[in-house]
């Protein structure tokens, strides 16, 4: 079992304080565990920018996680294949009419695109791993940057899950797709719609059957409801403008999901969820004990961990990931994006990882036997500066880590 040096905790604790103290980042929290404990819990900076009164960064503190949301209600859905309520090659239309009949754009950039019908039905193995040919809308953006507007809209409260679908349609005659079922990855509402699954097969609110099957177990307050108490503890989201600069971000400057809790009207399985960072590393540690046949009472089995971490894209659908993805050698399992080869000073071959919109970040690497999550909370997405202190943290995690 590894642990991490006094040298190692000094190294990142002064990454983190130089990224405040230089004006990078107004505030930011990064931890690490092994299989059996946390090894690391660092943070820096104002939970609010320029609000001292805010408070500090701390274990209590709330991030809006975004996708990676996509792991737990893949988690979700795994649960119920193990228990024989849906199988990996069921068809999704026997479960949501709503994708009997998907077509297939020959130019989605079109204004009005010309379309054929699909000839391969959707599956779950197809949602799982983004290679439904469900995708985020390609069309402009105001700005560039924001979320597609199914994510931001304001949802019915008498069918909030078919105005979903309506959006995703855009007044087309069937759910549209990029390509053939299984044949390439688009990165996609795949896991909103396996949320959607979990809720008809289960009969219960996709927030209640997490709670009740992922997050209770494992002591987590992970939600997709923001209550008034958490929303005390939540970081601030901020706007990085050209020039460098953070503001508060508000709607004038990119839409956003809807936040407070009596405005969530559906469970948006791929970007909906607020943790805190220590809930969500409990989760990946959870994970570390169950692939090493360690967890007491795990919430899945040793043999569907394992198929976490195990390739399962087309050759085609490696080079759309890889164009993609900011990270290079990448494969996508049955619920997280993984690392084909060894990277130098991080992480090994095999390890699972994602990130949300917003700024958060996550690996499991099972070979080492680590795992570790960081946040802040700044758009756009993929900052420079949020992604070099994520980079820099781990390989001082690394360079740290002592048997």
């Amino acid at each position: 079992m590894v642990a991490l040096s006094s040298k190692g905790k000094e190294a990142i604790d002064k990454i983190l304080s130089d990224a405040v103290e230089q004006g990078k980042i107004p505030g930011l929290s990064f931890a690490a565990t092994n299989i059996d404990e946390e090894i690391y819990f660092g943070k820096a900076g104002l939970r609010i920018i320029d609000d001292p009164a805010s408070g500090e960064v701390d274990e209590e503190s709330v991030f809006w996680v975004c996708s990676q949301t996509k792991l737990i209600v893949s988690i979700a859905i795994l649960q119920l294949v193990e228990k024989g309520k849906i199988g990996f090659d069921t068809r999704i239309e026997e479960i949501l009419p709503e994708f009997a009949n998907p077509i297939i754009l020959d130019d989605p950039f079109a204004d009005k695109p010309t379309y054929k019908p699909a000839k391969t039905p959707i599956t779950l193995a197809h949602l799982l791993n983004h290679s439904s040919g469900l995708y985020y809308s390609v069309k402009p953006r105001n700005p560039p940057a924001a979320l597609p507007i199914p994510y931001t809209a304001a949802h019915s409260k008498t069918n909030p899950i078919g105005h979903f679908y309506d959006l995703i349609k855009e007044g087309l005659p069937g759910m549209p797709l990029l390509f053939e079922p299984g044949t390439n990855f688009a990165y996609g509402y795949n896991i909103d719609v396996i949320g959607f699954i979990v809720q008809k097969l289960t009969g219960k609110y996709l927030e209640d059957y997490c709670k009740e099957n992922i997050f209770e177990p494992l002591g987590m307050k992970t939600t997709f409801h923001v209550t008034p108490e958490m929303k005390k503890k939540h970081v601030g989201l901020n706007f990085r403008k050209s020039d460098g600069t953070l503001v508060p971000c508000t709607e004038e400057h990119m839409p956003l999901t809807p936040q407070d809790d009596e405005d969530v009207h559906v469970c948006l399985g791929g970007v909906g969820m607020h943790s805190t960072l220590r809930d969500y590393l409990a989760l990946l540690r959870h994970l570390l004990q169950i692939h090493a046949g360690r967890a007491t009472n795990p919430i899945l089995s040793t043999e569907t961990v394992h198929k976490l971490f195990e390739p399962t894209l087309t050759d085609d659908g490696v080079k759309s990931l890889n164009t993609f993805n900011v990270l290079t050698d990448s494969q996508w399992s049955i619920g997280l994006c993984m690392n084909v080869t060894d990277w130098p000073g991080a992480r090994r071959k095999g390890s699972g990882c994602w990130y949300g919109w917003a700024g958060t970040y996550y690996f499991v690497d099972p070979t080492t036997g680590i795992a570790a999550v960081y946040g802040t909370q700044i758009v756009p997405t993929r900052d420079k500066e949020v992604v070099r202190v994520w980079a820099e943290g781990e390989k001082a995690l690394y360079a740290g880590l002592e048997a």
